[in-house]
């Protein structure tokens, strides 16, 4: 594996790691976003990852054992989706309520603050260290650059 595929693997996986990062903040900022029926009602999002799968590439025989060794690894995440979680949304007994129904409930998103909040640090995390990465990896190529010198 080249320096330049470990690049563009930490790419892919900042910018999965973005997306995670934009569909939980809007989870949050949605979690008390209130409704009168369960169509309006706002459901919690999730990004839906997959494995980039690496392109076959004419190898000569020293290179072969070495990729023979790496098959199962990918080139790195793409995002394929954003989709709704199905969990129930959160039915509140509020007569008094601007957006309450004919029958006195408000529906509120079926958000969990704690797990979003989770998924947030989580992914703050998975982003920095992509940041690492990226950093060793052109610290390596700027001192392949000086060995000749």
């Amino acid at each position: 594996m080249s320096l330049t595929s470990v690049l563009d693997i930490a790419g892919t996986g900042m910018n999965a790691q973005s997306i995670r990062l934009n569909t939980t903040a809007s989870n949050i900022a949605n979690a008390e976003s209130a409704s009168s029926s369960v169509d309006e009602t706002y459901r919690a999002r999730k990004p839906w990852f997959a494995v980039l799968e690496k392109e076959q590439s004419n190898i000569n025989s020293q290179d072969e054992a070495f990729m023979q060794s790496a098959e199962g690894t990918g080139a790195g995440v793409q995002v394929m989706g954003i989709v709704e979680k199905d969990s129930p949304l959160q039915m509140r007994f509020q007569p008094n309520h601007p957006m309450a129904n004919e029958d006195g409930y408000v529906y509120y998103p079926n958000v969990n603050v704690v797990e979003e909040m989770t998924d947030m640090m989580s992914s703050s995390r998975s982003y920095q260290m992509n940041i690492e990465v990226l950093k060793t990896a052109k610290q390596m190529l700027q001192r392949t650059l000086t060995l000749g010198q």
